[in-house]
Formats: C-alpha cells, structure tokens, sequence
C-alpha cells in the first residue's frame, strides 16, 4: 500500500491534469473574542460613504443582477 505522501501526491497529479489545483488558506478564527473585537474596531473605522460608493459600484458592474440578453440558450 502507497505511503500517505504517496498518495497525497497522486492525488495531486489527478487533480492536475483535470485542470485543478489544491489552495489552502489560513484565515483569523472569527470564534476567538480577541477576531471578533479586532474586526469591530476595523468595521466601526470604516467610512460609510466610501463603502456605499463601493457597493453601488460592485452592483453596476455584476453580471449575475441582470438576465443574459442573448437568451439562456446563447452560446459562450
């Protein structure tokens, strides 16, 4: 039976030649109090009107908002 490495690394060619890569991400773990309050502070300094601006920027420019109007049957 292959090592895990082995396998890990198997696995890892299987997934490449479909097209796929692994991405691990390390992020804060927002259960910690010490997460929670830093991201309060952060939020609580963030400028209302630039966030609107941003936000209503983010919706004019989505493309998931509108129907295609080619039709759901148009190629591409």
């Amino acid at each position: 039976m292959p090592s895990p490495a082995d396998r890990m690394k198997s696995m890892r060619a299987r997934r490449r030649a479909r097209g796929v890569r692994e991405l691990r991400l390390a992020i804060p773990d927002p259960r910690l109090p010490s997460i929670r309050a830093r991201v309060a502070a952060e939020v609580a300094r963030l400028d209302a009107t630039a966030e609107d601006a941003a936000l209503r920027w983010i919706e004019a420019v989505c493309e998931f908002d509108t129907p295609d109007p080619a039709g759901p049957d148009a190629p591409g």
